[in-house]
C-alpha cells in the first residue's frame, strides 16, 4: 500500500510539475522531480508534503480555477471539505474575508441555498473586482459584497448588526500577515456558535509546509489564538484529503 500510494503521487509530482512551463528563473531540468530509487524510499508523509509544495507553489492547479466563469482561487479539496461542513451545520450567514473576484462567495452561497433556504454569504475585500460575479443570479439573490476591510470598525459593525444572534460560519482568506488573521480571529470568533466553524485559509505558508520564509501568517496567529482560549479546537479529521492549503485552520469551536 505505502508503495502504491508513493508510485501514484510520484506520477502526480512528474504530472504537475510538467503543467506550468511559465515559471520564471527555474531550468527544465529543476522543474522535474527527482524520482530515483531514493525518492522512492521516502514515507508517505514525505511524498504528500514534497507533493504539497509543488501543487500550491506551480499554482496553476488551482490559482486559475473558476467557478461559473468566476476566478475563486480555492484548493478543490478544501472546498469539498468546506461544502460538507456548510451540510452539516447549515449556518444562516457565511461571512467570509477575502471577496478576490467573487467566485468563491458565489460557491458557498450555492451549496448553502440547498441546505438553508434563507442563507446568505456576505463577502468582504478592500477592493472590488466583483462586477462579473454581481451578474450571477445565485449572487444577486443570495451574496452580499462589502469593500471594505474586514477589521475596520463601520465593516465590523455592519456585519454584527446584520447578522444579529442568527447562526454563522466564518472563512477567513483576506491579508495572510499574522497581526491582521489574529485581529480577525479575535473579530470573529464570538459570532461563531457552539459546533460552528471557522475557516483560516492558507495557513499552510510560511514553510507549514508551502512557501517557505514568507513571514509570519495565518498559522502563527492560530497558535497564538488557539493559546488564549479554549472555545475553539483544531479539527484536524477536516484534513483527511491528504493535502489542505488549511492545516489547523479548520476550526471548531467546542465551548
Amino acid at each position: 500500500m505505502r508503495v502504491t500510494l508513493r508510485l501514484l503521487l510520484g506520477s502526480l509530482l512528474l504530472a504537475t510539475a510538467g503543467c506550468n512551463t511559465s515559471v520564471s528563473n527555474e531550468s527544465e531540468a529543476a522543474r522535474k522531480p527527482d524520482l530515483t530509487p531514493a525518492t522512492l524510499q521516502m514515507s508517505d508523509e514525505q511524498v504528500t508534503r514534497r507533493f504539497h509544495q509543488i501543487f500550491y507553489d506551480r499554482r496553476t492547479p488551482w490559482e486559475h480555477n473558476k467557478w461559473l466563469g468566476i476566478e475563486t482561487m480555492q484548493n478543490p479539496l478544501d472546498v469539498w471539505i468546506t461544502q460538507e461542513i456548510i451540510v452539516e451545520t447549515r449556518p444562516d450567514f457565511i461571512i467570509e474575508a477575502g471577496a478576490y473576484a467573487g467566485g468563491s462567495a458565489a460557491l458557498w452561497a450555492m451549496i448553502l441555498k440547498q441546505v438553508n433556504p434563507e442563507g446568505r454569504v456576505i463577502s468582504i475585500d478592500i477592493e472590488d473586482k466583483m462586477g462579473e460575479a454581481r451578474k450571477l443570479s445565485i449572487v444577486q439573490e443570495r451574496v452580499e459584497y462589502i469593500v471594505g476591510s474586514s477589521t475596520g470598525a463601520d465593516v465590523v459593525n455592519r456585519i454584527k448588526e446584520e447578522v444579529g444572534d442568527k447562526k454563522v460560519m466564518v472563512i477567513l482568506d483576506s491579508d495572510h500577515r499574522k497581526p491582521h488573521v489574529l485581529s480577525e480571529l479575535k473579530i470573529y470568533s464570538e459570532m461563531v456558535p457552539l459546533g460552528g466553524y471557522l475557516i483560516v485559509q492558507d495557513s499552510n505558508i510560511n514553510g507549514h509546509p508551502a512557501r517557505p520564509g514568507w513571514g509570519e501568517g495565518p498559522m502563527e496567529a492560530i497558535v497564538e489564538f488557539l493559546s488564549t482560549t479554549d472555545e475553539f479546537e483544531a479539527d484536524r479529521t477536516r484534513e483527511r484529503m491528504l493535502i489542505s492549503f488549511n492545516p489547523n485552520g479548520f476550526l471548531k469551536r467546542v465551548k
